[in-house]
């Protein structure tokens, strides 16, 4: 089944330049991109996009990351979208992430570890309209 899933692909790997060989990354695993931008979040739209979080220790470190620099926000598509996504970035630590997956190969540590994917299909849904209207998700067909 044909379903979506967000991506951000994360300051630290914008900044150490790895944005296009982490799109490609996702073009070879064969998404079909419906959106992407490239922004720089404010602390406001960090703190509202991580809420759940907001209880956690790692809050705010999590959410100054986020808006320390720019970042590319990105809704997928593809087959099982969310599952295939979760397993293309690779486990959080990427000590522990699988050989070839984009957090192996692109991240530097737990805290910054290049990208962060949805978790569930409903998040998901509420991840992509936090950052694009419906009429910015364009569909191959």
């Amino acid at each position: 089944m044909t379903n979506r899933t967000f991506a951000i692909i994360k300051p630290d790997a914008v900044k150490n330049n790895n944005t296009g060989l982490i799109f490609d990354h996702i073009l070879k695993a064969g998404f079909n991109v419906l959106s992407a931008r490239l922004i720089k979040m404010t602390l406001a739209q960090a703190e509202g996009f991580y809420g759940v979080h907001a209880e956690r220790p790692f809050f705010g470190e999590l959410t100054e990351f986020m808006s320390s620099g720019q970042c590319m926000v990105l809704a997928l598509e593809k087959d099982n979208a969310v599952p295939a996504w979760r397993e293309t970035i690779g486990a959080t630590n990427p000590e522990e992430a699988a050989e070839g997956t984009i957090r192996r190969l692109f991240a530097t540590s737990i805290g910054e570890n290049a990208v962060h994917g949805s978790d569930s299909d409903e998040n998901a849904q509420k991840e992509i309209a936090f950052f694009f209207p419906d009429t910015e998700l364009i569909a191959n067909n």
